[in-house]
């Protein structure tokens, strides 16, 4: 079962056998496994963020805590218009699943994923820099938009631009190897 392509060549993810990626990818200390964790604990500090927020903003809780800051208004500024404006929902909901699929794509596969499916950490890389842009505009946009910021959403975003680092291990890797 090793080694078992399981899609179309281009998009093809060798498996091997589950218990044997189990332990694998637990008990692996190479350096890219060590990063793909570190963004996986990024990633989910960022969704857990998004997830107090998306309370809020579905009205569960009625404020959202945050410590006696200047410049902070959380209730202002994800209570905002912009913040409801695609896909009639608060945002805090597109970006908890967001970050899920970055946590996915830092999960899928094993310690050598940059030799054997070598267009997940070319995903990941890409999807870590869409999360660092969105998190970068919607920082700016809580200034220029509302003149207060969201100290979770600041979490959130710090978080999303220390992952960034993480991914050009993996990614370096990948792009030297010849197909």
């Amino acid at each position: 079962m090793a080694d078992a392509i399981t899609a179309p060549h281009h998009f093809a993810v060798r498996t091997t056998h589950p218990a044997a990626l189990s332990r694998d990818i637990r008990q692996a200390t190479d350096e890219f496994t060590a990063q793909r964790r570190r963004i996986v604990a990024l990633s989910l500090t960022s969704a857990t963020c998004m997830g107090l927020i998306a309370l809020y903003q579905i009205g569960s809780i009625k404020h959202l805590p945050e410590p006696p800051l200047p410049l902070t208004d959380a209730d202002k500024v994800d209570a905002s218009e912009e913040a409801y404006a695609r896909f009639s929902v608060g945002d805090a909901f597109l970006g908890f699943a967001s970050y899920s699929v970055t946590m996915l794509l830092a999960g899928i596969g094993g310690p050598r994923r940059h030799e054997t499916s070598r267009w997940v950490p070319v995903a990941l890389a890409a999807k870590v820099g869409f999360d660092a842009a969105q998190a970068a505009k919607l920082s700016v946009d809580q200034w220029t938009k509302h003149r207060a910021f969201c100290t979770w959403c600041l979490v959130a975003a710090g978080a999303t631009f220390a992952a960034v680092p993480a991914v050009w291990p993996e990614l370096r890797a990948t792009l030297r190897r010849k197909t």
